[in-house]
């Protein structure tokens, strides 16, 4: 903890409020990015007419949007583990909509809470002289209000078509219930093992791993929980490619992506925990998704099946990745 801080509390959890809605948001835009796909498909004049629809426009607007809000989480969770506290794993509240009025409605909500939240942080940062959480939030408050600006736009756009409940050919009968909560257990994992690694990224910078404690690693400037932490960061990206693209399958046969995390993010005090809490998600996917793709194969949705192909092999390299780290 940085000398003469007075760290309360009462802070952290006014923090750690700041790493619930950024998580919050982050999965909420990218969902809503990934329905953009559903909602672009549709025959509409412009979709006939033009080469970018406006769902193509905003599509690409959430998106930046939940990359900035990512990195928002990383800055907030880093100065936590830098002040001694425990950056929580909780997402406030997700809702995602069902048209860019929805969208553009709900993105206001959510940016005008993220201000009034981050004035308070900024005020009290101020009282306790913690600058450097000050300054943090002063620059993630501009963001945020652009932002909010954004959404304000979207939120007053008017004659959006609505679309008739289109009648289920035969081919789509294979889309059941249980098998979309399949695929949603699927949604879940991916956002529980993104929480996690996040988490763990940015406790590299927690004084009991930040230190150095061998003549090698002051040579090198380098620690184990340093190593393993650029190692999630790749990792990191892989795992949210996952959640658009089976996100954006769910979407695509004109289903609902649930936004549950499950299991829940299991962190670790130090890094031999993080390595095992680690592989056994990666453990928990790859067993998973072998089912998805063995009930993708018993009802002959191949589409499906490929998509999971992909990533099991993906994930099955993380596992061995992680696996190297083992004491």
């Amino acid at each position: 903890m940085p000398i003469d801080l007075k760290v309360t509390p009462e802070y952290l959890d006014l923090l750690n409020k700041g790493v619930a809605r950024e998580i919050q948001v982050s999965v909420q835009y990218v969902l809503q990015h990934s329905k953009m796909e559903k909602l672009l498909r549709k025959m509409i004049p412009e979709n006939i007419l033009l080469d970018k629809t406006t769902y193509e426009q905003v599509g690409k607007v959430l998106k930046d949007f939940a990359i900035e809000e990512m990195k928002h989480l990383g800055k907030i969770m880093e100065r936590i583990y830098i002040l001694g506290g425990e950056a929580t794993t909780k997402p406030s509240h997700i809702e995602v909509g069902n048209s860019l009025r929805e969208f553009g409605e709900l993105g206001l909500k959510a940016e005008t809470e993220a201000l009034q939240l981050y004035r308070k942080v900024i005020e009290m940062a101020g009282k306790l002289g913690d600058w450097e959480t000050r300054e943090i939030f002063e620059h993630i408050y501009q963001d945020e209000e652009k932002h909010f600006l954004k959404f304000q736009d979207y939120s007053e756009i008017e004659g959006e078509p609505e679309f008739p409940a289109a009648e289920e050919e035969e081919f789509q009968a294979i889309y059941t219930d249980d098998w979309i909560a399949l695929l949603n257990r699927a949604v879940a994992g991916e956002l529980s093992a993104i929480i996690q690694y996040t988490n763990q990224h940015e406790k590299e910078n927690a004084e009991l791993n930040r230190r150095k404690k061998t003549a090698l690693e002051v040579v090198s400037d380098k620690t184990k929980p340093h190593v393993f932490s650029d190692l999630l960061k790749s990792i990191f990206m892989q795992e949210m490619d996952h959640l658009e693209k089976i996100a954006e399958r769910i979407y695509e046969i004109k289903k609902e992506a649930t936004a549950d995390v499950d299991p829940l993010p299991n962190v670790g005090a130090e890094v031999d925990d993080w390595i095992k809490n680690d592989r056994d998600a990666e453990d928990y996917a790859i067993n998973l998704y072998r089912q998805i793709i063995n009930k993708a194969l018993e009802i002959n949705d191949v589409r499906t099946r490929l998509i999971f192909e992909q990533i099991i092999n993906q994930e099955e390299e993380h596992f061995w990745r992680f696996d190297d780290f083992t004491p």
